[in-house]
C-alpha cells in the first residue's frame, strides 16, 4: 500500500475550499496552484515578480515537507491573468528550475481574486522512494 498523506501550509483558502498545499501519494508529490500569498500574515505584493518569489517560497515549503526539493521537480504550470506578466518572472524562475528543466506550461486564465497576478503548480518526485 503507497503512502497518501496530506501537507497544509495554513493558508485560510485550504479550509474554506476544502483541500491541501500539496498531497504525497507514495513517490509523486502534487502541489496545489500555489499564489503569492504570504500565509503567515495573508497579504500579497502587488508585484508578480515579488508574487513568484513568494510562490515559489510556498512551494519549496510543501515540498520540504514532502521529503523532497526544487530539484525533483518534474512538471510545473503557470497560470496568470496577463501574459505580459510572464517574461518579468523568468529570472526568478530560472533561478530554481534552469538547472532542472521540469516539463512546463503556462497558460492564462483568470484566478480566484483579483490581487492574484500569478499561480504556480508543480509535481515532483521523492528520491529514494
Amino acid at each position: 500500500m503507497t503512502e497518501r498523506r496530506v501537507i497544509l501550509s495554513g493558508s485560510t483558502f485550504e479550509e474554506q475550499i476544502g483541500y491541501a498545499r500539496a498531497v504525497v501519494d507514495g513517490d509523486r508529490v502534487h502541489v496545489s496552484g500555489t499564489t503569492g500569498f504570504d500565509y503567515t500574515t495573508m497579504t500579497i505584493s502587488e508585484s508578480v515578480v515579488e508574487q513568484a518569489e513568494q510562490c515559489l517560497r510556498n512551494i519549496e515549503a510543501a515540498l520540504a515537507e514532502a521529503g523532497c526539493g526544487f530539484a525533483d521537480v518534474v512538471r510545473v504550470r503557470y497560470l496568470l491573468p496577463d501574459r505580459a506578466d510572464f517574461e518579468p518572472c523568468w529570472p526568478v524562475l530560472r533561478r530554481r528550475f534552469g538547472d532542472v528543466r521540469p516539463a512546463a506550461t503556462m497558460m492564462e486564465c483568470g484566478l480566484a481574486d483579483p490581487r492574484m497576478k500569478i499561480e504556480i503548480e508543480v509535481d515532483a518526485r521523492r528520491p529514494g522512494v
